[in-house]
C-alpha cells in the first residue's frame, strides 16, 4: 500500500519524509497503456515527479493543488505532477522525440540550455484577482553546469525558495516510485549560533545536525529506496539517530492516485479553442474525442453536443419534466 512516513530527529533542527508509490503508482502507468508509448526514462522521470510533488506538499500547509512541471527543448516536450491537499496525486508527460537510452534531465530536457521546472501553488479558494503563486528554476546549478537529477533541481529551488538546506532522494520504475525528503527546520525569528543572532537564509550550510544527517541520506541507494521498506530505509540510515516517528499515512489518508477531470472541465477547454476550431473537428472526425492526459479517460462530443456547448443556457430547450 503507498505510504508517507514523517519523522523528526531529537535534539537536532531536522525533519524528513519517507513516501513509496506502489498500487497508486502502478495504476497511473496501467492507465497509459502499453510501456512501449512510453520510455522507461520517462516514466522513471513521471515517478519521481510524483513522489517529489508528494513530499513537497506534505511538507507546507496549504490549501490547494501542488505542480510540478519540468518542459524545455528535448524530446520531452513536458513532465508533470500534480498532488491535492489530502495527498490525490496524478502524472504525465508528453514525449515529442526519441529519448535516448538512459537518459537523464539534459538529454531529455534540456538539450540546448533552455530547460526549466515550474513550481505552482494554486489556491483552492481563489480571491477575486488572486493568481497562483508560481516559482521557476533552470535545469542547472550555480556554475551553469547542467543537473542530470531531478533531485538536484528541486534541492535547488528549496534553497532559493524556502532558505532552507534541504536533501531529497528520489528513485521510481514500473512497480515503486520512492522518496526521501531531510530538511533543516526552519527558524522562529533569529538564531544565535556562535555568539551572534543569524537569520535562517544566514544558517544555510552551517547547521552540523543537518549536514551529517544529509550526509547519512545521501549514502541511500537507488536500488534500496526502490527495494527496501521503510522502517528498514530508516534503522539502516539513522540508527545513530533518535527519531520520532509518526503513524504512517495511508489509505485515504495518504497518497493514491485520483483523476479530476470531468465532462464539464473539458466542455470548457472545448468552448475556450472557440465555435469555428470544434466546428472544424466535428465537420473532419463527425464528433469531437477528447482524452484525458492523466487518467487516458476519453470524451465524446457528437455534434449535438457540441452546438449545446456554444448556445447560452438562457436559449436551450428546457429538459423533460415528465415521470414515468
Amino acid at each position: 500500500m503507498s505510504e508517507l512516513h514523517k519523522f523528526l530527529f531529537e535534539g537536532l533542527p531536522v525533519r524528513g519524509m519517507l513516501v513509496r508509490l506502489t498500487e497508486s503508482w502502478q495504476e497511473v502507468l496501467r492507465r497509459r497503456g502499453s510501456s512501449r508509448v512510453t520510455p522507461p526514462e520517462v516514466r522513471a522521470l513521471m515517478g519521481e515527479l510524483a513522489a517529489a510533488g508528494v513530499l513537497m506538499h506534505a511538507n507546507i500547509k496549504f490549501d490547494g493543488a501542488l505542480v510540478i512541471q519540468a518542459f524545455g527543448d528535448g524530446p520531452v516536450k513536458l513532465a508533470v505532477a500534480e498532488v491535492q491537499p489530502d495527498l490525490s496525486f496524478r502524472a504525465t508527460a508528453t514525449v515529442i522525440g526519441e529519448v535516448p537510452a538512459g537518459a537523464h534531465l539534459e538529454a531529455m530536457l534540456n538539450v540546448h540550455g533552455k530547460g526549466r521546472c515550474a513550481i505552482t501553488l494554486d489556491p483552492k479558494d481563489k480571491k477575486p484577482g488572486q493568481q497562483p503563486y508560481q516559482g521557476v528554476v533552470a535545469l542547472h546549478g550555480d556554475h551553469k553546469e547542467p543537473l542530470q537529477q531531478l533531485s538536484q533541481v528541486l534541492e535547488h529551488y528549496m534553497l532559493q525558495s524556502e532558505q532552507l538546506d534541504t536533501r531529497l532522494v528520489l528513485a521510481a520504475n514500473d512497480q515503486i516510485a520512492a522518496g526521501l525528503l531531510i530538511q533543516r527546520l526552519p527558524v522562529e525569528g533569529m538564531a544565535n549560533l556562535g555568539g551572534s543572532r543569524r537569520s535562517s537564509e544566514e544558517l544555510i550550510g552551517l547547521s552540523e545536525g543537518f549536514n551529517r544527517v544529509a550526509h547519512l541520506a545521501a549514502t541511500l541507494t537507488r536500488e534500496e529506496l526502490l527495494t527496501l521498506d521503510a522502517p528498514t530505509i530508516l534503522r539502516r540510515l539513522f540508527w545513530e539517530e533518535t527519531l520520532r516517528q509518526f503513524a504512517p499515512q495511508q489509505g485515504e489518508q495518504g497518497p493514491r492516485f485520483v483523476c479530476n477531470c470531468s465532462r464539464e472541465r473539458v466542455g470548457s477547454m472545448l468552448r475556450a479553442l472557440g465555435r469555428d476550431e470544434v466546428d472544424g473537428i466535428v465537420v473532419e472526425q463527425g464528433r469531437v474525442e477528447i482524452a484525458c492526459d492523466f487518467c487516458g479517460r476519453k470524451y465524446h462530443f457528437d455534434p449535438v453536443d457540441v452546438g449545446g456547448l456554444f448556445v447560452p443556457p438562457s436559449d436551450q430547450m428546457p429538459g423533460s419534466q415528465a415521470i414515468n
